[in-house]
């Protein structure tokens, strides 16, 4: 069942909260919190669109090549946080059929001995992106990642303020994280191997909040209702607003006050064709041990989660939707 998407996803001003009395400030907070209910907001933002506008000409020209001049980005072994990912490889956790879709994957490069590079090697790569196909490619994407992590820090000010918590709460933990910016192309339809395949099946991210600048096409629904009504909204953001969801982590961290943002990429009818979008998942570092903040327990809401360490978290999702290269829950 689909429904219109109304006023079921908020729109909010994460500039006024930046710049704005404390009267402003506190209907944002509002406003998220209560969008969120559900998962997803959408917000303003300071993108610039002529970054996004040569991003995603980079990308077209990048998925539009044959595909052993993309296969030569495959970076073997990282469970796809870097390079290609090709189609029908990520499987949504509760699903045994393959997403149609392909993927560009990057994020930040720590320094050879840092830390953190020390003790998760596998989730600090090197970053392998087309230059050689796409001259200029490289430092475009660089910038997208940098701008676009800059936004997420700021928005989660804004529910960390939501929770009680300090404003800076999850700064921190986004100092040299796991964050991941990731280019999806979903190819028409009439292509896929099977009516069984949709772009993307229902489906929860691992991350702390994911941001969806800009997509070429409809397709993202958000699950909204409760169990047994159920139903499903196209979320269509103003123009040049952001969409902000929900992550495992952030429902971990908050005790279930904020739940995870549950949803699909399915093919609009009245948008045939081609799907573009670049997604980034906020991470925290491997080494945060994520358990539910003292202002999301209360006796009518007992604590529900146990701490865990955040790298364990993401490498058991990843396992989950397919990505261990030599631990396919899904055989090819």
């Amino acid at each position: 069942m689909t429904t219109p998407a109304t006023n079921a996803i908020l729109d909010v001003d994460l500039l006024a909260f930046e710049r704005g009395d404390a009267v402003q400030r506190r209907a944002v907070v509002d406003g998220v919190m209560r969008s969120l209910r559900n998962g997803f907001v959408y917000t303003s933002s300071d993108l610039s669109e002529d970054l996004l506008d040569s991003a995603y000409g980079l990308l077209e020209q990048f998925f539009t090549l044959p595909v052993e001049e993309k296969q030569k980005s495959v970076a073997a072994g990282t469970h796809g946080q870097t390079g290609y990912t090709g189609l029908l490889v990520e499987t949504a956790a509760i699903s045994d059929v393959p997403d149609w879709k392909e993927m560009l994957n990057w994020g930040d490069e720590i320094p050879e001995g840092h830390p953190l590079q020390r003790k998760y090697p596998h989730r600090y790569p090197r970053r392998v992106l087309p230059e050689a196909q796409v001259p200029g490619i490289s430092a475009v994407l660089a910038e997208f990642h940098t701008r676009v992590l800059d936004l997420q820090r700021r928005f989660l000010r804004v529910i960390a303020v939501g929770i009680g918590c300090h404003e800076t709460f999850f700064d921190a933990m986004l100092v040299n994280g796991t964050t991941l910016t990731r280019a999806i192309h979903y190819p028409a339809m009439e292509q896929a191997p099977g009516a069984e395949h949709v772009w993307a099946a229902e489906h929860a991210d691992i991350n702390l909040i994911t941001a969806l600048p800009r997509a070429s096409a409809r397709g993202l629904q958000v699950k909204m209702g409760d169990a047994g009504q159920e139903y499903w909204v196209d979320a269509i953001p103003p123009d040049r607003s952001v969409i902000i969801n929900t992550g495992i982590l952030l429902e971990h961290v908050t005790n279930g006050l904020i739940p995870s943002g549950i949803h699909q990429v399915v093919a609009d009818p009245e948008q045939p064709g081609e799907r573009y979008s670049v997604v980034q998942f906020a991470h925290p570092t491997p080494w945060t041990i994520m358990a539910p903040v003292p202002t999301c327990i209360t006796p009518e809401h007992p604590q529900r989660f146990a701490p865990i360490e955040a790298g364990d978290r993401l490498d058991e999702v990843i396992y989950e939707i397919n990505l261990v290269e030599d631990a396919r829950r899904i055989a090819d």
